[in-house]
């Protein structure tokens, strides 16, 4: 017997309850949480087939910039072409994702390292486990393939966003998760900023400073929500 099951055990001994008292009471909660309903629910983010359209323009209220591809092979050259306009350093750290592990990154001017971003990275790559069309935010789990530090040390952040992965509200990503939980769910809604500072908004203050989102079209071919 664990230590756990031994205070268990001391505790119902205490209370008077056997085993068969124990298992039942425990049955009774399993039975309650599975018959857990949904929460009141904000309409905007409801629509399916505006979903997409609603998450961009909340993206971009944020201050986000929100670049339209047809497909995951463009997004080596997205990345390379949004670094160069903005005259940025062609360095990239990005995520041992295998969706990003089959693109053509040899095909591109950019220096790639994958793997745990560290202080000396100036762009930084994940690729979202969800993003909500109720606030135009992002949901990264982390995971082996998708290091947390991605989304907070390199200035310039880039995540892919496949259309099928946006869902409406906040609601839809715990539930997701709920059965398997990561170690860290990070909610990011556009560039860090800070007011701290005599009320002036400064980006950047607590993370990156640019947040662009690679909006990926299902199938290859732009949404209706375009």
């Amino acid at each position: 017997m664990s230590g756990r099951d031994a205070i268990l055990a001391g505790l119902r001994a205490s209370l008077g309850r056997d085993g068969a008292a124990a298992a039942a009471a425990q049955t009774a909660v399993d039975e309650r949480l599975a018959r857990r309903g949904t929460t009141i629910r904000p309409a905007r983010g409801d629509n399916d087939r505006g979903r997409v359209k609603r998450f961009i323009a909340e993206a971009e209220r944020a201050s986000a910039n929100v670049v339209r591809l047809k497909s995951m092979d463009e997004v080596p050259a997205a990345v390379a072409t949004w670094l160069r306009l903005a005259n940025l350093p062609a360095r990239l750290k990005r995520a041992a994702d295998p969706l990003l592990d089959a693109l053509g990154w040899d095909d591109t001017a950019l220096e790639v390292q994958r793997g745990v971003a560290v202080d000396a990275d100036s762009a930084g790559l994940s690729v979202a486990s969800a993003a909500v069309a109720e606030t135009g935010t992002l949901a990264l789990a982390s995971g082996p393939t998708r290091p947390t530090t991605l989304n907070f040390l390199p200035e310039t952040h880039f995540v892919v966003v496949p259309e099928g992965h946006v869902v409406g509200a906040y609601e839809d990503v715990l539930a997701s998760v709920r059965d398997e939980m990561p170690a860290t769910l990070n909610f990011i809604t556009g560039p860090s900023r800070s007011g701290d500072i005599e009320q002036t908004i400064q980006l950047g203050a607590h993370g990156p400073r640019r947040l662009v989102i690679l909006m990926v079209a299902a199938d290859g071919e732009a949404s209706e929500a375009t």
